[in-house]
């Protein structure tokens, strides 16, 4: 099903007010990685959010994902005090780790692999 322009404009507000909240809060650098939120999907019914976070060199993502979680109260209630005027109810926050960055990294080495393999002569 796809998504409706109501859903779409909640998520791009939470989106802002998350990445924002997360520097107030000193959550976008962590255990000398950045941390900023991918993306962010609300359900139709507005009650909750699926939080995606983008992880960059940090060494270790499931410490940083348990500080996330720890924090996700301080989170809510902040994000609470900013949009309050604009949502009825304050979704319920669900935080996931956005890989995507790991696995375009992973391709790019396995193609720079498959170059390097290739015997001379065979095309580019």
């Amino acid at each position: 099903m796809e998504e409706g322009k109501r859903q779409r404009q909640v998520a791009g507000a939470l989106q802002e007010e998350l990445n924002d909240i997360f520097r107030r809060l000193n959550l976008s650098m962590i255990d000398g990685g950045m941390v900023s939120i991918a993306s962010v999907k609300v359900t139709p019914d507005l009650l909750e959010a699926r939080i995606y976070v983008s992880l960059f060199q940090v060494k270790d993502p499931k410490a940083v994902m348990k500080t996330i979680e720890a924090r996700a109260w301080e989170i809510k209630k902040e994000l609470a005090d900013r949009v309050k005027h604009q949502l009825r109810r304050i979704p319920v926050l669900h935080f996931y780790l956005d890989d995507t960055l790991d696995y375009v990294f992973k391709m790019e080495e396995i193609f720079k692999q498959i170059k390097q393999d290739k015997p001379p002569g065979e095309g580019n």
